[in-house]
């Protein structure tokens, strides 16, 4: 299968909902629009999204990035990738937990080559348990933000 075919190439047309939608599928449309919210809820503030075209190759992605890499979304025809690139001290510490992690997520991390700016991770969305997966493996990447709940308690 020629990824060329499978990803959003047109360089003059930067991805919406609806091309997102059609490309992916509703499952995967809803997927990626739950970790969008994941991200958005969980970092409040830290990372504005950017579309990144890398050629007609590899086409359109959404990359999460603050001063270091968060972690890249990669649209395909019926699925979602996403990619994780972890550096030294996160790879030991993202191995701590791959027992507790599905085995489709484990093998992927297992297989994933390790060049000198870290280990890329190319993980593809299947099930809403990989997603949690997922959700898990970025807080590796960055703690997510405490913020206040507000009970109602005024006293101080």
């Amino acid at each position: 299968m020629d990824v060329a075919t499978q990803r959003m190439t047109d360089p003059d047309r930067r991805p919406d909902a609806k091309a997102l939608s059609a490309l992916m599928g509703p499952v995967n449309y809803s997927r990626w629009t739950n970790l969008n919210r994941y991200i958005e809820a969980t970092y409040p503030g830290v990372f504005v999204p950017e579309w990144l075209f890398g050629g007609k190759k590899y086409g359109w992605t959404l990359r999460f990035k603050k001063s270091k890499s968060f972690c890249t979304l990669i649209p395909e025809r019926s699925r979602l990738v996403v990619l994780i690139v972890f550096g030294g001290k996160e790879r030991e510490e993202a191995e701590t937990m791959l027992d507790d992690l599905s085995p489709a997520v484990r093998e992927a991390y297992k297989k994933a080559t390790t060049y000198h700016d870290g280990k890329w991770v190319a993980l593809t969305v299947t099930r809403d348990g990989i997603l949690r997966d997922i959700q898990r493996l970025l807080t590796v990447k960055r703690r997510p933000k405490m913020t206040r709940i507000d009970t109602g308690d005024r006293r101080v």
